[in-house]
């Protein structure tokens, strides 16, 4: 019992050590972080390399309730019939959910058809510096990334969804290509 009770105390210390704040900001301008992740196909990505020559859109999610505005970001884009190819960036920082990144994955491809998983891109090894990037105050709202073909972000939003959000992320997927 003495044994577990140091293994709670010890991984609750590792948990709250794994969850800095960033203020946000806005990263528009600037090259995308270089960060490798992985689909849930388990194909490699680094990014924004492997995505050079293209535009493409990164709805990017810091916690399970970023779902609901990513969800609405692709309802909005699907809807209005935008011509942009999209990523879906799980980003986890820390060190424990590297260690329980099988079963977080194991969790996503249960709740997300599998034609949709080569559009999902989990990213731990580099989630601090992502959320460091853009910021991850107001954690629960997607954070909209629109990169050209050199990697820069040409579009930022991050206080959840809205029709006038979507149409000047439209103008901008415009104004990119």
């Amino acid at each position: 019992m003495k044994n577990i009770r140091l293994f709670l105390f010890l991984f609750s210390l590792v948990l709250a050590g794994c969850s800095k704040e960033y203020p946000n900001r806005d990263p528009v301008g600037l090259v995308f972080p270089g960060v490798t992740g992985q689909s849930l196909e388990d194909a490699r990505y680094r990014i924004p390399d492997d995505f050079s020559g293209r535009t493409v859109l990164l709805l990017i999610g810091y916690k399970q309730d970023s779902q609901f505005d990513i969800d609405r970001w692709l309802i909005g884009l699907d809807m209005t019939g935008t011509q942009v190819e999209v990523y879906e960036l799980p980003t986890i920082a820390g060190m424990a959910p590297r260690m329980f990144k099988t079963r977080i994955n194991e969790g996503m491809r249960a709740g997300i058809p599998k034609e949709l998983w080569k559009g999902v891109i989990t990213v731990y090894a580099h989630g601090e510096m992502v959320q460091s990037f853009t910021g991850n105050r107001n954690p629960n709202n997607a954070r909209c990334v629109l990169l050209d073909a050199q990697g820069r972000v040409v579009y930022f939003h991050d206080r959840g969804f809205s029709v006038d959000a979507l149409n000047t992320l439209r103008r901008a997927i415009g104004e990119a290509d």
